[in-house]
Protein backbone atom coordinates (compact mmCIF):
# COMPACT_ATOMS: atom_id res chain seq x y z
CA UNK A 1 0.00 0.00 0.00
CA UNK A 2 1.18 3.40 -0.50
CA UNK A 3 0.46 6.65 0.89
CA UNK A 4 0.94 10.07 -0.25
CA UNK A 5 4.89 10.35 -0.60
CA UNK A 6 4.99 7.18 -2.18
CA UNK A 7 1.18 7.52 -4.04
CA UNK A 8 -1.35 4.88 -3.82
CA UNK A 9 -1.61 2.44 -6.90
CA UNK A 10 -2.65 4.76 -10.01
CA UNK A 11 -5.54 3.51 -12.23
CA UNK A 12 -5.39 5.14 -15.71
CA UNK A 13 -8.87 6.81 -15.64
CA UNK A 14 -12.59 6.88 -15.84
CA UNK A 15 -15.01 7.61 -18.69
CA UNK A 16 -18.07 8.61 -19.08
CA UNK A 17 -20.46 9.35 -21.86
CA UNK A 18 -24.16 10.51 -22.60
CA UNK A 19 -26.35 10.97 -25.21
CA UNK A 20 -30.08 12.48 -24.34
CA UNK A 21 -32.23 11.06 -27.38
CA UNK A 22 -34.71 13.81 -26.53
CA UNK A 23 -32.15 16.69 -26.98
CA UNK A 24 -31.76 18.03 -23.73
CA UNK A 25 -28.36 19.23 -22.42
CA UNK A 26 -25.99 16.53 -20.88
CA UNK A 27 -23.00 18.67 -19.58
CA UNK A 28 -24.31 18.11 -15.56
CA UNK A 29 -25.25 14.71 -15.51
CA UNK A 30 -21.62 13.98 -17.26
CA UNK A 31 -20.37 16.57 -14.40
CA UNK A 32 -21.84 13.92 -11.54
CA UNK A 33 -21.07 10.86 -13.49
CA UNK A 34 -17.45 12.56 -13.13
CA UNK A 35 -17.62 12.85 -9.86
CA UNK A 36 -18.92 9.54 -9.17
CA UNK A 37 -15.29 8.06 -10.92
CA UNK A 38 -13.04 10.26 -9.30
CA UNK A 39 -11.29 7.75 -7.27
CA UNK A 40 -10.39 6.55 -11.03
CA UNK A 41 -7.97 9.60 -11.58
CA UNK A 42 -7.55 12.76 -9.75
CA UNK A 43 -4.96 14.76 -11.64
CA UNK A 44 -7.23 15.97 -14.66
CA UNK A 45 -10.69 16.16 -15.55
CA UNK A 46 -12.56 17.12 -19.19
CA UNK A 47 -16.54 16.96 -21.10
CA UNK A 48 -16.72 17.40 -24.61
CA UNK A 49 -20.35 18.05 -25.36
CA UNK A 50 -22.12 18.62 -28.72
CA UNK A 51 -25.68 19.25 -29.88
CA UNK A 52 -26.47 16.74 -32.82
CA UNK A 53 -29.30 18.79 -34.53
CA UNK A 54 -26.12 21.25 -35.29
CA UNK A 55 -23.50 21.49 -37.81
CA UNK A 56 -20.94 18.67 -37.78
CA UNK A 57 -18.55 21.18 -35.95
CA UNK A 58 -20.28 22.40 -33.01
CA UNK A 59 -18.15 21.10 -30.14
CA UNK A 60 -17.87 22.73 -26.63
CA UNK A 61 -15.09 21.40 -24.35
CA UNK A 62 -13.77 22.30 -21.27
CA UNK A 63 -10.69 20.51 -19.20
CA UNK A 64 -8.23 20.82 -17.08
CA UNK A 65 -5.89 19.99 -14.15
CA UNK A 66 -7.38 19.12 -11.00
CA UNK A 67 -10.81 17.98 -9.39
CA UNK A 68 -14.20 17.53 -10.70
CA UNK A 69 -15.14 20.45 -8.75
CA UNK A 70 -11.99 22.02 -8.50
CA UNK A 71 -11.79 22.23 -12.92
CA UNK A 72 -15.82 22.78 -13.51
CA UNK A 73 -18.69 25.28 -11.78
CA UNK A 74 -21.97 26.33 -12.18
CA UNK A 75 -20.89 28.85 -14.65
CA UNK A 76 -18.96 27.22 -17.12
CA UNK A 77 -21.40 23.83 -17.11
CA UNK A 78 -24.18 26.04 -17.73
CA UNK A 79 -22.29 26.79 -20.95
CA UNK A 80 -21.80 23.82 -22.46
CA UNK A 81 -24.67 23.37 -24.17
CA UNK A 82 -24.94 19.79 -26.06
CA UNK A 83 -27.48 16.47 -25.86
CA UNK A 84 -24.57 14.11 -26.46
CA UNK A 85 -20.85 14.03 -24.84
CA UNK A 86 -18.21 11.98 -23.10
CA UNK A 87 -16.60 13.16 -19.68
CA UNK A 88 -13.05 11.92 -18.42
CA UNK A 89 -11.33 11.59 -15.25
CA UNK A 90 -7.43 11.36 -15.60
CA UNK A 91 -4.91 9.92 -13.35
CA UNK A 92 -0.99 9.88 -14.33
CA UNK A 93 2.48 9.57 -12.54
CA UNK A 94 5.07 12.28 -12.12
CA UNK A 95 5.98 13.78 -15.30
CA UNK A 96 3.10 12.71 -17.38
CA UNK A 97 0.84 15.06 -15.61
CA UNK A 98 0.27 18.05 -18.09
CA UNK A 99 -2.58 20.12 -19.50
CA UNK A 100 -1.83 19.20 -22.68
CA UNK A 101 -2.88 15.77 -21.60
CA UNK A 102 -5.78 16.03 -20.58
CA UNK A 103 -9.26 14.24 -21.76
CA UNK A 104 -11.05 14.02 -23.69
CA UNK A 105 -9.53 14.50 -27.06
CA UNK A 106 -11.32 16.65 -29.88
CA UNK A 107 -10.42 16.15 -33.43
CA UNK A 108 -12.23 18.28 -35.95
CA UNK A 109 -11.27 16.65 -39.55
CA UNK A 110 -12.86 16.17 -42.59
CA UNK A 111 -16.38 13.84 -41.06
CA UNK A 112 -16.98 16.31 -38.30
CA UNK A 113 -15.87 16.35 -34.81
CA UNK A 114 -15.01 13.01 -32.77
CA UNK A 115 -14.71 13.35 -29.12
CA UNK A 116 -13.01 10.37 -27.08
CA UNK A 117 -12.01 9.46 -23.48
CA UNK A 118 -9.83 6.24 -23.63
CA UNK A 119 -9.57 4.19 -20.23
CA UNK A 120 -6.37 1.39 -20.17
CA UNK A 121 -2.80 1.15 -21.76
CA UNK A 122 -1.65 0.11 -25.18
CA UNK A 123 1.40 -2.20 -25.18
CA UNK A 124 2.34 -1.03 -29.32
CA UNK A 125 1.39 2.25 -28.74
CA UNK A 126 5.31 3.34 -29.64
CA UNK A 127 4.88 1.12 -32.87
CA UNK A 128 2.15 2.77 -34.20
CA UNK A 129 2.81 6.24 -33.47
CA UNK A 130 6.26 6.00 -35.02
CA UNK A 131 3.86 4.63 -37.94
CA UNK A 132 1.08 7.31 -38.00
CA UNK A 133 4.29 9.95 -37.58
CA UNK A 134 5.85 8.64 -40.77
CA UNK A 135 2.59 9.00 -43.04
CA UNK A 136 2.55 12.68 -41.76
CA UNK A 137 0.65 12.99 -38.54
CA UNK A 138 1.26 15.48 -35.95
CA UNK A 139 0.22 14.29 -32.27
CA UNK A 140 0.03 17.23 -29.86
CA UNK A 141 0.36 14.77 -26.65
CA UNK A 142 2.10 12.24 -24.97
CA UNK A 143 -0.71 9.83 -24.46
CA UNK A 144 -1.55 6.46 -26.51
CA UNK A 145 -5.27 7.99 -26.55
CA UNK A 146 -4.06 10.19 -29.34
CA UNK A 147 -3.02 7.65 -31.10
CA UNK A 148 -6.17 5.79 -31.00
CA UNK A 149 -8.29 8.64 -31.78
CA UNK A 150 -6.25 9.55 -35.20
CA UNK A 151 -6.40 5.68 -36.00
CA UNK A 152 -10.02 5.89 -35.53
CA UNK A 153 -10.13 9.19 -37.89
CA UNK A 154 -8.02 7.92 -40.17
CA UNK A 155 -10.32 4.53 -40.86
CA UNK A 156 -13.66 7.07 -40.62
CA UNK A 157 -12.06 8.23 -44.26
CA UNK A 158 -12.66 5.12 -45.94
CA UNK A 159 -15.73 3.69 -44.11
CA UNK A 160 -19.15 4.76 -44.44
CA UNK A 161 -20.10 4.55 -40.45
CA UNK A 162 -17.79 5.50 -37.52
CA UNK A 163 -18.44 2.44 -35.86
CA UNK A 164 -16.83 0.64 -38.21
CA UNK A 165 -13.91 3.10 -38.28
CA UNK A 166 -13.72 2.28 -34.23
CA UNK A 167 -13.62 -1.52 -35.43
CA UNK A 168 -10.89 -1.33 -38.20
CA UNK A 169 -9.05 0.92 -35.67
CA UNK A 170 -9.54 -1.59 -32.45
CA UNK A 171 -7.73 -4.61 -35.43
CA UNK A 172 -4.86 -2.57 -34.82
CA UNK A 173 -4.97 -1.65 -31.35
CA UNK A 174 -3.09 -4.21 -28.66
CA UNK A 175 -3.80 -3.54 -24.69
CA UNK A 176 -6.04 -2.56 -22.84
CA UNK A 177 -8.65 0.07 -23.76
CA UNK A 178 -12.16 0.46 -23.02
CA UNK A 179 -13.48 3.73 -25.31
CA UNK A 180 -16.32 6.17 -25.65
CA UNK A 181 -16.50 8.20 -28.65
CA UNK A 182 -18.94 10.70 -29.56
CA UNK A 183 -19.45 11.57 -33.51
CA UNK A 184 -21.75 14.50 -34.95
CA UNK A 185 -24.80 11.80 -34.14
CA UNK A 186 -24.09 8.85 -32.36
CA UNK A 187 -22.23 7.72 -29.08
CA UNK A 188 -20.28 4.22 -29.52
CA UNK A 189 -18.47 2.51 -26.82
CA UNK A 190 -15.92 -0.02 -27.17
CA UNK A 191 -14.04 -2.30 -24.91
CA UNK A 192 -11.09 -4.55 -26.16
CA UNK A 193 -11.37 -8.02 -26.44
CA UNK A 194 -9.84 -9.09 -23.42
CA UNK A 195 -12.00 -7.02 -21.70
CA UNK A 196 -9.47 -5.50 -19.20
CA UNK A 197 -10.94 -2.34 -18.23
CA UNK A 198 -14.62 -1.98 -17.52
CA UNK A 199 -17.67 -0.55 -19.15
CA UNK A 200 -21.19 -0.61 -18.75
CA UNK A 201 -24.50 0.46 -20.39
CA UNK A 202 -27.31 2.76 -18.43
CA UNK A 203 -30.71 4.16 -18.97
CA UNK A 204 -31.94 7.48 -17.79
CA UNK A 205 -35.76 8.10 -19.44
CA UNK A 206 -34.87 8.95 -23.06
CA UNK A 207 -31.13 9.24 -22.37
CA UNK A 208 -28.07 6.66 -22.78
CA UNK A 209 -25.37 6.14 -20.77
CA UNK A 210 -22.09 4.67 -21.04
CA UNK A 211 -19.83 4.63 -17.52
CA UNK A 212 -16.72 2.65 -16.18
CA UNK A 213 -18.54 1.90 -13.63
CA UNK A 214 -22.14 1.37 -12.71
CA UNK A 215 -22.07 3.72 -9.28
CA UNK A 216 -21.87 6.26 -11.74
CA UNK A 217 -24.81 5.23 -13.44
CA UNK A 218 -26.76 5.25 -9.92
CA UNK A 219 -25.25 8.66 -9.27
CA UNK A 220 -27.38 10.13 -12.23
CA UNK A 221 -29.96 8.30 -11.69
CA UNK A 222 -29.43 5.90 -14.59
CA UNK A 223 -30.77 2.19 -14.93
CA UNK A 224 -28.23 -0.07 -15.42
CA UNK A 225 -29.06 -2.05 -18.20
CA UNK A 226 -25.80 -4.43 -18.81
CA UNK A 227 -22.09 -4.42 -19.57
CA UNK A 228 -20.42 -3.88 -22.64
CA UNK A 229 -18.74 -7.35 -23.09
CA UNK A 230 -15.09 -7.72 -24.23
CA UNK A 231 -14.67 -7.27 -27.78
CA UNK A 232 -17.83 -5.54 -28.29
CA UNK A 233 -18.71 -2.36 -29.65
CA UNK A 234 -22.10 -0.94 -29.06
CA UNK A 235 -23.72 2.46 -30.92
CA UNK A 236 -26.12 4.44 -29.86
CA UNK A 237 -28.60 6.57 -32.13
CA UNK A 238 -32.09 7.61 -32.38
CA UNK A 239 -32.56 3.93 -32.67
CA UNK A 240 -30.97 2.64 -29.82
CA UNK A 241 -28.33 0.49 -29.01
CA UNK A 242 -26.78 -1.69 -31.88
CA UNK A 243 -24.24 -4.18 -30.91
CA UNK A 244 -21.05 -5.44 -32.96
CA UNK A 245 -19.36 -8.57 -31.16
CA UNK A 246 -17.39 -9.59 -34.32
CA UNK A 247 -14.21 -8.97 -32.84
CA UNK A 248 -14.91 -10.85 -29.62
CA UNK A 249 -13.13 -13.84 -28.49
CA UNK A 250 -13.12 -16.80 -26.00
CA UNK A 251 -10.65 -16.19 -23.62
CA UNK A 252 -11.36 -13.08 -21.47
CA UNK A 253 -8.58 -10.90 -19.19
CA UNK A 254 -10.41 -8.72 -17.18
CA UNK A 255 -7.79 -6.92 -14.20
CA UNK A 256 -8.57 -8.42 -11.00
CA UNK A 257 -7.72 -5.75 -9.27
CA UNK A 258 -10.37 -3.78 -10.12
CA UNK A 259 -12.16 -5.97 -7.60
CA UNK A 260 -9.75 -5.83 -4.92
CA UNK A 261 -8.59 -2.20 -5.32
CA UNK A 262 -9.91 0.61 -8.15
CA UNK A 263 -13.68 0.16 -8.17
CA UNK A 264 -15.78 1.90 -6.17
CA UNK A 265 -17.32 -1.14 -3.74
CA UNK A 266 -20.89 0.16 -4.59
CA UNK A 267 -20.13 -0.85 -8.31
CA UNK A 268 -21.10 -4.02 -10.35
CA UNK A 269 -18.71 -5.04 -12.80
CA UNK A 270 -18.98 -7.52 -15.30
CA UNK A 271 -22.20 -8.63 -12.77
CA UNK A 272 -20.12 -9.34 -9.64
CA UNK A 273 -20.31 -7.12 -6.83
CA UNK A 274 -16.86 -5.21 -6.13
CA UNK A 275 -18.06 -4.85 -2.19
CA UNK A 276 -18.77 -9.05 -2.32
CA UNK A 277 -15.44 -10.13 -3.78
CA UNK A 278 -13.68 -8.14 -1.10
CA UNK A 279 -15.31 -9.69 1.67
CA UNK A 280 -14.56 -12.94 0.16
CA UNK A 281 -11.08 -12.27 0.34
CA UNK A 282 -11.02 -10.97 3.66
CA UNK A 283 -12.95 -14.70 4.67
CA UNK A 284 -10.28 -16.39 2.34
CA UNK A 285 -7.04 -14.74 4.69
CA UNK A 286 -9.16 -15.75 7.43
CA UNK A 287 -8.80 -19.23 6.58
CA UNK A 288 -5.68 -19.72 5.21
CA UNK A 289 -4.05 -16.69 7.98
CA UNK A 290 -5.74 -17.18 11.06
CA UNK A 291 -4.34 -15.84 13.75
CA UNK A 292 -5.11 -15.29 17.55
CA UNK A 293 -6.34 -11.45 18.10
CA UNK A 294 -9.18 -8.81 19.87
CA UNK A 295 -9.97 -6.93 16.50
CA UNK A 296 -10.00 -6.82 12.93
CA UNK A 297 -9.61 -3.43 11.22
CA UNK A 298 -8.83 -2.06 7.57
CA UNK A 299 -6.90 0.40 5.97
CA UNK A 300 -9.56 2.91 4.33
CA UNK A 301 -11.05 2.80 2.00
CA UNK A 302 -10.35 -0.73 0.50
CA UNK A 303 -9.33 -2.43 3.31
CA UNK A 304 -12.41 -1.74 5.31
CA UNK A 305 -14.72 -4.70 3.06
CA UNK A 306 -11.95 -7.52 3.29
CA UNK A 307 -11.90 -6.73 7.08
CA UNK A 308 -15.23 -7.11 7.31
CA UNK A 309 -15.25 -10.35 6.05
CA UNK A 310 -11.91 -11.35 8.20
CA UNK A 311 -14.15 -11.19 10.93
CA UNK A 312 -16.75 -12.84 9.70
CA UNK A 313 -15.05 -15.58 8.86
CA UNK A 314 -12.86 -15.73 12.01
CA UNK A 315 -15.50 -14.57 14.67
CA UNK A 316 -13.19 -11.85 15.64
CA UNK A 317 -14.71 -8.68 16.46
CA UNK A 318 -14.76 -6.04 13.71
CA UNK A 319 -13.64 -2.37 14.17
CA UNK A 320 -12.39 1.02 13.07
CA UNK A 321 -9.21 1.89 14.01
CA UNK A 322 -8.53 4.95 11.84
CA UNK A 323 -9.89 8.11 10.83
CA UNK A 324 -9.57 9.19 6.97
CA UNK A 325 -8.88 12.90 6.40
CA UNK A 326 -10.78 13.48 3.09
CA UNK A 327 -9.54 16.86 2.33
CA UNK A 328 -6.29 15.54 1.31
CA UNK A 329 -6.04 15.69 -2.25
CA UNK A 330 -3.46 16.07 -5.03
CA UNK A 331 -2.22 19.79 -4.17
CA UNK A 332 -1.76 18.70 -0.67
CA UNK A 333 2.46 19.75 -0.23
CA UNK A 334 4.31 17.41 1.39
CA UNK A 335 6.50 18.08 4.78
CA UNK A 336 10.15 18.50 4.14
CA UNK A 337 12.67 16.01 4.77
CA UNK A 338 13.63 17.46 8.46
CA UNK A 339 10.20 17.15 9.32
CA UNK A 340 9.49 14.77 12.12
CA UNK A 341 5.74 14.27 11.16
CA UNK A 342 4.81 11.37 8.84
CA UNK A 343 3.32 12.62 5.70
CA UNK A 344 1.06 9.27 5.77
CA UNK A 345 -0.66 10.95 9.18
CA UNK A 346 -1.87 13.90 7.25
CA UNK A 347 -4.43 11.49 5.70
CA UNK A 348 -5.06 8.73 8.52
CA UNK A 349 -4.81 8.68 12.00
CA UNK A 350 -5.46 5.32 15.14
CA UNK A 351 -8.03 5.61 17.19
CA UNK A 352 -5.83 5.22 20.62
CA UNK A 353 -8.99 3.90 22.67
CA UNK A 354 -9.81 1.02 19.84
CA UNK A 355 -6.25 -0.62 19.67
CA UNK A 356 -4.67 0.29 22.90
CA UNK A 357 -3.59 -3.21 24.61
CA UNK A 358 -5.21 -5.06 21.55
CA UNK A 359 -3.74 -7.63 19.20
CA UNK A 360 -4.87 -6.17 15.95
CA UNK A 361 -5.30 -7.65 12.41
CA UNK A 362 -5.06 -4.88 10.15
CA UNK A 363 -6.42 -5.68 6.69
CA UNK A 364 -5.01 -3.63 3.29
CA UNK A 365 -5.60 -4.44 -0.57
CA UNK A 366 -1.52 -4.34 -1.38
CA UNK A 367 2.33 -3.70 -0.39
CA UNK A 368 4.22 -1.89 -3.36
CA UNK A 369 7.54 -0.74 -1.48
CA UNK A 370 6.76 -1.42 1.75
CA UNK A 371 7.67 2.19 3.29
CA UNK A 372 3.75 3.19 3.92
CA UNK A 373 2.95 -0.15 5.55
CA UNK A 374 5.72 0.14 7.79
CA UNK A 375 4.75 3.53 8.77
CA UNK A 376 0.53 2.85 9.41
CA UNK A 377 2.12 -0.35 11.46
CA UNK A 378 4.09 1.83 13.68
CA UNK A 379 0.94 4.17 13.84
CA UNK A 380 -0.84 1.37 15.78
CA UNK A 381 2.03 0.10 17.93
CA UNK A 382 2.31 4.11 18.80
CA UNK A 383 -1.53 4.20 19.62
CA UNK A 384 -0.92 1.38 21.92
CA UNK A 385 -1.39 -1.88 20.00
CA UNK A 386 0.24 -5.37 21.69
CA UNK A 387 0.79 -6.99 18.53
CA UNK A 388 0.01 -5.74 14.85
CA UNK A 389 -0.55 -9.18 11.99
CA UNK A 390 -0.79 -8.03 8.78
CA UNK A 391 -2.88 -9.45 5.83
CA UNK A 392 -3.29 -8.72 2.65
CA UNK A 393 -6.28 -9.27 0.53
CA UNK A 394 -4.27 -9.59 -2.82
CA UNK A 395 -0.76 -11.79 -3.81
CA UNK A 396 2.22 -10.71 -3.63
CA UNK A 397 3.38 -7.77 -6.17
CA UNK A 398 5.96 -9.45 -8.95
CA UNK A 399 5.81 -8.00 -12.46
CA UNK A 400 5.10 -4.44 -13.43
CA UNK A 401 1.41 -3.92 -15.17
CA UNK A 402 1.34 -2.60 -19.08
CA UNK A 403 -2.32 -2.30 -18.95
CA UNK A 404 -3.57 0.62 -16.99
CA UNK A 405 -2.46 -0.25 -13.52
CA UNK A 406 0.75 1.85 -12.13
CA UNK A 407 2.58 -1.10 -11.03
CA UNK A 408 5.81 0.02 -11.14
CA UNK A 409 8.94 -2.20 -12.66
CA UNK A 410 10.15 -5.33 -10.65
CA UNK A 411 12.84 -4.10 -8.92
CA UNK A 412 11.07 -1.43 -7.03
CA UNK A 413 8.27 -3.94 -5.58
CA UNK A 414 9.68 -5.08 -2.47
CA UNK A 415 8.15 -8.63 -2.83
CA UNK A 416 10.49 -9.32 -5.78
CA UNK A 417 13.37 -9.42 -4.02
CA UNK A 418 12.24 -10.22 -0.42
CA UNK A 419 10.74 -13.16 1.21
CA UNK A 420 7.31 -12.93 3.40
CA UNK A 421 9.13 -13.17 6.19
CA UNK A 422 12.03 -10.79 5.17
CA UNK A 423 9.05 -8.04 4.05
CA UNK A 424 6.91 -8.95 7.43
CA UNK A 425 10.39 -7.70 9.73
CA UNK A 426 11.14 -4.87 7.41
CA UNK A 427 7.33 -3.54 8.02
CA UNK A 428 7.41 -3.96 11.63
CA UNK A 429 4.29 -6.61 11.56
CA UNK A 430 4.07 -9.52 14.30
CA UNK A 431 3.16 -11.76 11.42
CA UNK A 432 2.02 -11.26 7.89
CA UNK A 433 0.24 -12.91 5.19
CA UNK A 434 -1.39 -12.68 1.59
CA UNK A 435 -4.16 -13.78 -0.43
CA UNK A 436 -3.54 -17.39 -2.09
CA UNK A 437 -2.78 -16.56 -6.20
CA UNK A 438 -4.42 -19.83 -6.64
CA UNK A 439 -7.91 -18.64 -4.90
CA UNK A 440 -8.45 -15.06 -6.31
CA UNK A 441 -11.08 -16.87 -9.15
CA UNK A 442 -13.39 -17.10 -6.29
CA UNK A 443 -13.38 -13.53 -5.55
CA UNK A 444 -15.23 -13.53 -9.17
CA UNK A 445 -17.44 -16.57 -8.58
CA UNK A 446 -15.17 -19.18 -9.94
CA UNK A 447 -14.67 -16.84 -13.70
CA UNK A 448 -11.21 -17.83 -15.00
CA UNK A 449 -11.17 -15.14 -17.60
CA UNK A 450 -9.72 -12.51 -15.73
CA UNK A 451 -5.53 -10.70 -15.55
CA UNK A 452 -3.31 -11.26 -12.98
CA UNK A 453 0.05 -10.54 -14.70
CA UNK A 454 1.08 -8.52 -11.80
CA UNK A 455 1.01 -11.13 -9.58
CA UNK A 456 2.36 -13.75 -12.02
CA UNK A 457 3.97 -12.56 -14.79
CA UNK A 458 1.71 -14.31 -17.09
CA UNK A 459 0.63 -11.73 -19.78
CA UNK A 460 -2.36 -12.18 -22.30
CA UNK A 461 -0.98 -9.89 -23.96
CA UNK A 462 2.77 -9.55 -25.11
CA UNK A 463 4.51 -6.55 -22.93
CA UNK A 464 6.22 -3.78 -25.09
CA UNK A 465 10.13 -4.54 -25.21
CA UNK A 466 11.22 -1.88 -24.07
CA UNK A 467 8.99 -0.06 -20.82
CA UNK A 468 7.33 3.56 -22.44
CA UNK A 469 4.65 3.65 -19.83
CA UNK A 470 5.99 6.94 -18.44
CA UNK A 471 5.44 8.11 -22.51
CA UNK A 472 2.23 6.76 -22.96
CA UNK A 473 -0.38 6.71 -20.09
CA UNK A 474 -4.08 7.81 -19.68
Amino acid sequence: MRGIEEPKLGEECGVFGMYDLDGNDVASSIYYGLFALQHRGQESCGIAVSRTDGPPRNSNVCKGMGLVNEVFNAENLEKMAGDIGVGHVRYSTAGASVAENTQPLVLNYIKGTLSMAHNGNLVNALELRNELEMNGAIFQTSIDSEVIAYLIARERLKTGKVEEAVKNAMVKLKGAYSLVVASPRKLIGARDPFGFRPLCIGKRDNAYVLSSESCALDTVGAEFIRDVEPGEIVTITQDGIKSDKSLTQAKAAKCIFEYIYFARPDSYIDGISVNSSRITAGRILAQTHPVDADIVVGVPESGNAAAMGYAMESGIPYGIAFVKNSYVGRTFIKPKQSARESSVRVKLNALREVVRGKRVVMIDDSIVRGTTSARIVKMIKDAGASEVHVRISSPPFLYPCYFGTDVPSSDQLIAYNHSVEQICEMIGADSLGYLDIERLSELIDGDKGYCNACFSGNYPVEPPKEDIRGDFEK
